[in-house]
């Protein structure tokens, strides 16, 4: 895994390092020469600067290239500068690099470097800075940006003018913004240079392939189908029968590996289900209307000898799911995944149930879910998606999936970041196949429910990504994705 480092965290390790261990201009040296050994030099050369320690990075970056034979020249936004970074401006100017204050376009540079704002920027780019971002996104030149885009917050990869980058160099850890948000749209390539700081708080975790790898694991040849979880999926109804079936596709017949699927949907449905399934066992509910009708000695039945349920999946918008997902929380003792209708029914739900639940509780929600849930608006938990799920995880004591452009998963205490998927994913019935997904590993691994929880996420991200490779993002359906997890699973 890789370690990602909140702003907060960032700003206090690196005054920690330079109180404790190295100097500020000795980091600052250091930054300048990881960007210098990560970028083939060619052509002409701007460097664009703040006034903070991002275009100290600059400065040396100036001088590192003037030493080596280039000609860089620095454009300021305006003559200010912090306390290092005046140390090494100073140096360029007797290096003699030429210098300018922003006056004119970019068209005529091959390569221009950001260094206008670092990672503690908030707000909007506007003014002279704005004017600054906007000219270089219209350049044709290879654009580096230190740290992270000048415009971006480092903590919800949120902005309103953003540059956009064909690499991005962090300096120390990856920030949350390099990857969530607007991150994808605007961040072609990045690499991380560790300069020695010492981080302080403990950090969050990017899953990689290598970590999903060792979740799932090996099977044993003696083992049998319970060993791998048995599993029971709640959902659909007369107006979203496609939703159970989709999940249904991702958790057996696409082999995310649940050892027994039993398909819980409405019996007035049920024959349009029986022929897409094969593996797993049908389980006919009472219905009304095409809509599952609450009854407990079925909801028993259900539960009986069960790993893993995940419920709400088309499931439908109505008092009878409210009474499902209450019963469930009030009596089930294994994992228990509650996605789209069942968010709904428990936004309706005294949330405290969560509390006392018996059940390992995985919530699944999209923004606007959460939205429901939480009670914080959809853009106070964009401006800051993991302190939001971060808090609520913790004070309900369950795993919140916090679902985006990257997924953000946490317990309230670990905090994993997955930033597998794509745009084509932005279609219905992308949430019923990860909820498969997320029931089949928890089926088979449920000793930390948070990491199968993101290392599903990561599976279902790389499906979606060759589904669009195969399909196009615009082409490409929930159906697409379901069909490459088998793919993606055989690799792991």
């Amino acid at each position: 895994m890789k370690k990602i480092v909140s702003v907060s965290n960032m700003r206090e390790s690196d005054a920690h390092t330079i109180k404790h261990f190295t100097s500020g201009k000795e980091l600052m040296y250091r930054a300048g020469l990881a960007i210098y050994k990560s970028v083939k030099w060619y052509g002409r050369i701007a460097i664009v600067c703040g006034s903070g320690n991002n275009a100290g990075d600059g400065y040396v970056l100036a001088h590192l290239l003037h030493e080596n034979g280039h000609n860089p020249e620095l454009i300021l936004i305006k003559e200010k500068f912090s306390e290092d970074g005046k140390y090494y401006y100073d140096m360029c100017m007797e290096d003699g690099i030429l210098t300018k204050i922003y006056d004119e376009d970019f068209s005529s540079y091959d390569i221009i470097v950001d260094c206008i704002f670092g990672t503690g920027f908030a707000g909007e780019a506007t003014g002279t800075a704005g004017d600054v971002i906007e000219k270089i996104n219209e350049s044709k030149a290879y654009v580096v940006s230190v740290d992270i885009n000048s415009g971006m917050n480092g903590d919800s990869g949120i902005g309103k003018k953003i540059v956009k980058s064909a690499l991005t160099i962090s300096i120390g850890d990856h920030k949350p913004g390099h990857f969530l948000g607007m991150a994808k749209d605007v961040i072609k390539e990045k690499i991380n240079c560790d300069i020695g700081i010492e981080i302080v708080d403990e950090p969050y975790y990017l899953l990689e392939e290598n970590d999903v790898k060792k979740h799932i694991g090996t099977r044993n040849n003696y083992s049998h189908k319970s060993t791998y979880g048995i599993v029971a999926l709640i959902g659909g109804s007369l107006r979203y029968s496609g939703a159970i079936r989709l999940a249904d596709m991702a958790c057996t017949a696409m082999r995310s590996g649940a050892g027994v699927v039993k398909l819980a949907c409405p019996k007035s449905i049920s024959g349009y289900i029986i022929p897409n399934i094969l593996e797993s066992t049908l389980f006919p509910m009472s219905d009304n209307d095409g809509q599952i009708v609450f009854v407990k000695e079925e909801a028993d039945e259900l539960m009986k000898g069960t790993h893993v349920i995940a419920v709400g999946m088309g499931v439908g918008n109505s008092e009878e799911t409210e009474n499902l997902v209450t019963y469930l929380l009030n009596n089930y003792n294994g994992v228990l995944i509650i996605d789209a209708d069942g968010l709904n029914a428990l936004a309706r739900i005294d949330k405290k149930i969560l509390k006392d639940s018996k059940a390992e509780v995985i919530l699944t929600p999209h923004l606007k879910e959460f939205e429901r849930l939480s009670g914080v608006s959809v853009a106070d938990i964009s401006s800051k998606p993991i302190d939001n799920a971060k808090a609520f995880a913790k004070e309900y004591g369950c795993t919140v999936l916090l679902k985006g452009p990257a997924t953000v998963v946490t317990n309230g205490e670990e905090v994993y970041i997955t930033d597998r998927g794509c745009a084509g994913m932005a279609t219905a019935g992308s949430g019923d196949v990860l909820s498969g997904i997320v029931a089949a590993v928890c089926g088979y691994n449920r000793d930390n429910i948070a990491l199968s929880a993101a290392a599903s996420a990561y599976i279902n991200g790389s499906a979606g990504e060759l589904a669009q490779k195969e399909n196009g993002a615009v082409s490409m359906i929930a159906g697409d994705t379901a069909r490459y997890v088998a793919e993606i699973v055989k690799k792991y």
